[in-house]
């Protein structure tokens, strides 16, 4: 018997060679996931003794949340006590908005604290686009150290010449402390939105120049949209100051039919000496709204800030 040794083909050798880098790359592929996992577990593994701090710190929040949420369904003669209502007082919520008038301060409030917002992101971030693109000129530098300043300022120093100049104006009404959100704000706003706006490329603005686009169509279609996470933030400080401010409404605004949340709880607190869980239905009422615009800006801001983490 003869034996023949057979020879592979060329074709033979080239699906055996593709078999073989298939495998190999397969097994690059496993190796490189496996590295990356790794990686990722280690760079992801909790912390803890952090997790306990967070969790003792959100108490402090959680704790008087549910002593509100729980007093505003008591009686009057159960308030005070962290228990559950025997009975649930649901018409707590009616009577409270029926002593404040909430509809019509709601109302008003949602009017100062929208335009309020609106006109702060449309004017506080053009001045600290302009601040920030020429802080190399020296009236630029004296603008952006000048507004700062003003956050040092104690309101109270200047509490009642306001009022006086914004009532010889004829601005004690809306329109007037909607203008003084926007000017008082601009020295944390310009102060927030100048560093973000330094981080942004220059060159984004160059080559949109060389195409033809102004110093306005660049700030609105480029540098605008980049700062969706500090426009979330300012509009979200913006409008907790506007909704839960009481004490620029207190002395700018003389029609009582204007008054906000804060206002109209103020006028009458008298009512609620005794009735404490009508009081805090009427706080939670205040709080819902501007807890809305929370939870549907947040995430924006959590974006800007590991954003700037990542930075």
């Amino acid at each position: 018997m003869t034996s023949a040794i057979e020879t592979p083909s060329p074709q033979t050798s080239s699906v055996v060679r593709q078999a073989r880098n298939v495998a190999a790359s397969q097994h690059g592929a496993a190796d490189r996931k496996a590295r990356k996992n790794a990686a990722f577990h280690k760079d992801h593994k909790v912390n803890w003794w952090l997790t306990a701090v967070v969790a003792v710190f959100s108490l402090t929040i959680l704790i008087p949340l549910y002593f509100t949420i729980v007093t505003a369904l008591k009686t009057p003669a159960e308030a005070g006590t962290f228990s559950l209502p025997t009975t649930w007082e649901w018409h707590n919520f009616a009577d409270a908005s029926a002593k404040v008038n909430y509809p019509k301060a709601a109302l008003n409030s949602a009017i100062v604290t929208v335009l309020a917002v609106a006109l702060t992101l449309l004017t506080n971030t053009f001045v600290a686009y302009a601040v920030a693109r020429n802080m190399d000129k020296r009236f630029f530098r004296f603008l952006y150290y000048f507004f700062f300043a003003a956050m040092f300022v104690p309101f109270p120093v200047v509490m009642l010449p306001l009022a006086k100049q914004m009532g010889s104006l004829h601005l004690d009404n809306q329109v007037g402390l909607i203008l003084l959100y926007v000017i008082l704000g601009l020295g944390t706003n310009l102060f927030i939105a100048t560093a973000f706006i330094r981080s942004i490329p220059v060159s984004l603005e160059e080559a949109a120049r060389m195409d033809g686009a102004g110093t306005w169509r660049i700030f609105w279609q480029i540098i605008f949209p980049l700062m969706g996470p500090i426009n979330a933030t300012i509009a979200i400080m913006t409008a907790l100051w506007a909704w839960n401010d009481f004490l620029l409404p207190l002395i700018i605004l003389t029609d009582q039919s204007n008054q906000t949340i804060p206002l109209a709880q103020y006028v009458f607190s008298s009512q609620f000496a005794t009735n404490y869980p009508m009081a805090f239905a009427s706080y939670l009422m205040a709080m819902a709204p501007i807890l809305v615009v929370y939870i549907f800006a947040q995430k924006w801001v959590i974006s800007g800030v590991m954003r700037g983490a990542v930075k």
